[in-house]
């Protein structure tokens, strides 16, 4: 494993970047590289928005030299893979051969480790729970040459499971996947009309549909506060046939100067995306339904320079509404809205990891242009409100928590301290862990 000079790595807001010595490893069975200063951390393919996988001043083990598969029992659906290995290399084996992830974020180039060490969730978290709910096993990898295989009854999978890649190195891990007939969902259309409306549709849909999601206009307001478009899918059945599908090659070949998403850009896309006319019920191919944005590379180069926030938090099922309300009339009052708004009612099935982010409640994702101070003050404001309904932010996508917000939404976080490699850190570690 050798080092290479220092570079800066970037969370994909590219508002957080970090000045890191490059690691890389491709043999899972050798040891760590022995540093003799710093601190070490895992780095995928950089999907997390803000600081989580970044390290500044330390070392990052990039993790896409381990990218070999190992075992697939066709069978019944187990997969053995190095954590480098991508979510995307991951469907073009398993779909042709009837099978698919049980959990996927939205998003398919992610690496398993990344999906574990996150903790990773998605449309259907009330049906199937989170990503670490379907990892039968693992390994885990420490600085001083100890490896662990970690089973979900044992302390270290709780703890490594949405642990951010602070325990140590994941080196492969086992899933399970779920049985399809082919690479189609069905899916329904419904449009809503405020918040209220979202939850009546919610409540209905849930029950009927392993996956739901919505779209919201945060820009709406008064009557029309939380209007939007609700998604639910399953998937197809063995007839299905619809035309054939060729993947998208858009991208977004270099950054602007500037960002492309201001206000008023903001206000007449969610004016028109709400009234586009849509076919309330159809066929998909599964990556347009799960991975919308993946169509379009490089699409974060659209928020310019300054690069972006993404905004994600849980509230409680009491309270849901009322927070929700608040959090939507604030951001439509500061002209900051968000074209990528994405709603979400997470079911009761706990995740087994220590910091893992979803809870039963309802989660909302919010990106905001990165506009400096009126960002931040925005985000006090939200904090503020999440705060109050009892809820919690996402580290996977955040830049800016505070470090008692963090403690007090993660109580194992304490716990989870005795399991951090001593060799190990992170950006936002540092920020969240040490009172001020």
């Amino acid at each position: 494993m050798k080092a290479t000079k220092p570079d800066t790595l970037a969370g994909w807001g590219r508002v957080a970047t970090a000045r890191q010595t490059l690691l890389r490893p491709n043999d899972r069975n050798l040891p760590l590289a022995a540093i003799d200063h710093g601190t070490l951390l895992p780095y995928g393919l950089g999907r997390s928005y803000g600081d989580v996988a970044l390290n500044d001043g330390g070392h990052a083990l990039l993790t896409r030299g381990l990218d070999r598969f190992i075992a697939f029992d066709a069978v019944n659906g187990l997969l053995q893979a190095e954590a480098g290995v991508t979510l995307d290399e991951v469907l073009e084996i398993v779909v042709p051969r009837g099978w698919f992830p049980a959990v996927t974020p939205g998003t398919r180039f992610v690496t398993l480790g990344g999906a574990l060490a996150n903790d990773v969730h998605g449309k259907n978290h009330h049906v199937a729970g989170c990503f670490s709910a379907h990892v039968t096993r693992f390994e885990l990898l420490r600085s001083d040459g100890e490896r662990r295989l970690c089973l979900p009854d044992d302390p270290w999978f709780q703890a490594s499971a949405g642990g951010l890649g602070l325990t140590g190195l994941i080196t492969w891990l086992e899933i399970r996947l779920q049985r399809v007939d082919n690479p189609w969902v069905t899916v329904e259309t419904t449009k809503f009309g405020n918040l209220d409306e979202y939850f009546e549709l919610d409540q209905a849909s849930a029950a009927k549909w392993p996956y739901t999601v919505a779209w919201i206009d945060c820009a709406a307001r008064g009557p029309a506060l939380g209007r939007g478009i609700y998604l639910a899918g399953k998937h197809a059945p063995p007839e299905t046939s619809p035309p054939a599908f060729r993947r998208s090659r858009l991208d977004v070949p270099c950054m602007p100067p500037f960002s492309l998403v201001n206000t008023p850009v903001l206000r007449a896309f969610n004016f028109l995306y709400y009234r586009l006319p849509r076919r309330r019920q159809g066929s998909s191919h599964y990556e347009p339904f799960f991975y919308p944005l993946d169509h379009v590379r490089n699409w974060n180069r659209i928020y310019g320079p300054r690069g972006f926030h993404q905004y994600q938090f849980v509230v409680p099922h009491d309270g849901a509404r009322a927070a929700l309300g608040e959090v939507l009339a604030r951001v439509a009052a500061s002209g900051q809205g968000s074209f990528l708004a994405v709603l979400k009612t997470f079911g009761n099935l706990r995740s087994p990891a220590m910091l893992s982010f979803p809870r039963p409640g309802v989660t909302l994702a919010l990106d905001f242009p990165n506009r400096g101070a009126a960002t931040k003050s925005l985000f006090t404001t939200l904090d503020g409100i999440v705060r109050q309904a009892g809820g919690a932010l996402y580290p996977a996508k955040d830049a800016c928590m505070r470090g008692d917000d963090f403690r007090r939404a993660y109580p194992a976080w304490e716990s989870f301290q005795s399991y951090v490699d001593p060799c190990f850190s992170s950006d936002f570690w540092r920020r969240v862990s040490q009172r001020e």
